[in-house]
């Protein structure tokens, strides 16, 4: 008993801190870093900026509508009815707060205010305006974590709606992405709109991305395009999620 109480006396720093060390470990496993996200965002708060995003995200919102129209009138043009392609529908989505950021970096992923209470769950997508954003990855009872499309392991179904040309979209930062063609020679143009794929698994069709901002027909193994996302990422202060079924 005394060898015991001699070794406590000896250790117990060490012991105590192995312990809260292993028990931190255990609630990061648990909920894949939610916690740490929400601290971060409550102590980094101070230090944000509160310059006016108005602007910006009214120019988003113009984007997107020019953008959908321009899907739209190729639609139109190919008579997709036609074709017997389905036109997916959106129902209504879920509106959330933007309350936290991926503390390694900022345009991986987001933090919002809404959970599993409150109907929200794992592989839903999130648009805001410009559109498309992302895909919710985790959820807990009050908030959800979603993988931005500007995260380097975010890869988006998606098409030129002037050419229906297809392609895998690949995150590279907050503002852009590159687009792996499928095709040795695209028919792709500077300018054209980029939208979702019917093709995609993990979205549905005709969502807004962004334009083609350059294009390299050299690239190997297969040509690419940089591509300007429409949503400006790192602006985000409201997000709308919507259910959606992965297609196998």
């Amino acid at each position: 008993m005394d060898s015991i109480r001699s070794w406590w006396e000896r250790y117990r720093f060490q012991s105590v801190v192995v312990a809260a060390g292993i028990s931190l470990a255990w609630l990061i496993r648990q909920t894949q870093g939610v916690a740490i996200m929400e601290t971060y965002q409550f102590l980094s708060r101070p230090f944000q900026s509160n310059v006016s995003k108005q602007e910006i995200l009214q120019d988003a919102q113009v984007r997107e509508l020019r953008y959908r129209l321009t899907e739209l009138e190729s639609q139109n043009q190919r008579m997709k009815e036609l074709l017997k392609v389905k036109v997916s529908s959106n129902g209504s989505g879920i509106w959330a707060a933007v309350i936290g950021r991926g503390a390694d970096s900022w345009w991986n992923q987001i933090l919002i205010a809404k959970g599993s209470n409150d109907g929200i769950k794992s592989g839903a997508y999130v648009i805001a305006p410009g559109g498309l954003v992302g895909r919710v990855t985790h959820v807990s009872p009050n908030s959800s974590q979603i993988l931005l499309i500007s995260d380097p392991n975010s890869q988006v179904g998606v098409v030129i709606s002037r050419s229906r040309i297809s392609g895998m979209l690949k995150g590279q930062s907050q503002n852009i992405a590159t687009l792996e063609f499928f095709e040795r020679d695209p028919d792709v143009k500077v300018g054209d709109i980029v939208s979702t794929s019917q093709f995609s698994t993990l979205f549905p069709e005709n969502l807004p991305v962004g334009r083609i901002k350059s294009i390299n027909l050299d690239k190997q193994p297969a040509p690419e395009a940089v591509v300007e996302f429409s949503t400006p990422l790192g602006l985000l202060d409201y997000v709308e999620v919507y259910a959606f079924q992965e297609r196998r």
